[in-house]
């Protein structure tokens, strides 16, 4: 990241990077659904952000330095991730509608019963590096038009992209404890359980479809 350059051009390349970036991510999916889910459990929220939120940070800059080019050369790869993709989320959506069959309460400050921390990010890997469609947002459509910006000023287009996914995730993980005593009743759970479940199953015929129609 280039540090002489005029505020003037700075303010517009971060701002471009921040806004682009927010328009991919605001929206409901897969990633942003378990993180709002470990916010309500309160199960290792920081590491879960900070994972997401890096990672997003890696593509986007891996785009801009220019693999979005050799991503797209890849046909194939880009089908084997969607179908991937699609497996992880159908077993995930499965066991959410399980979850959603039983009452119970769940209290955002019990840990019992949860997952290590490992597992937990294992599991942020897999819906952040396994969904094709992050890397069709960071890698090639964010790094794309990153890749157009002044050299000078693509570092300063990531940081305003990664800002961007910092304080998505943020506020999806930190933010789910103003909402936690809502979910602390059994019908509540059941149906953010049944919602995460039917949009991961949704997502999943969706990532199959583009894998075998290529669109």
């Amino acid at each position: 990241m280039t540090l002489n350059v005029p505020l003037s051009l700075v303010v517009p390349a971060f701002v471009q990077g921040l806004l682009l970036s927010l328009g991919l991510i605001v929206a409901i999916g897969a990633q942003n659904a378990f993180v709002l889910r470990q916010g309500l459990r309160r199960e290792h929220v920081g590491s879960v952000v900070a994972f997401c939120a890096l990672a997003d940070a890696v593509l986007i800059a891996a785009g801009v330095l220019g693999m979005a080019q050799a991503l797209g050369e890849r046909p194939g790869l880009a089908r084997a991730l969607a179908l991937a993709g699609a497996a992880f989320l159908a077993v995930y959506g499965w066991r959410a509608l399980l979850r959603a069959r039983q009452p119970g309460q769940l209290r955002a400050a019990d840990g019992g019963g949860g997952l290590g921390r490992g597992a937990v990010l294992a599991q942020a890997a897999a819906f952040t590096l396994l969904n094709p469609h992050v890397y069709l947002d960071t890698v090639l459509l964010v790094g794309s038009i990153g890749a157009q910006q002044a050299p000078a000023l693509r570092g300063w287009f990531v940081a305003g992209a990664s800002a961007a996914s910092l304080f998505w995730f943020g506020l999806l993980g930190f933010g789910a404890r103003w909402i936690a005593p809502w979910f602390a009743r059994p019908r509540a759970w059941q149906v953010l359980d049944a919602l995460i479940g039917l949009t991961m199953w949704a997502l999943a015929v969706l990532l199959v479809r583009h894998a075998w129609l290529g669109h």
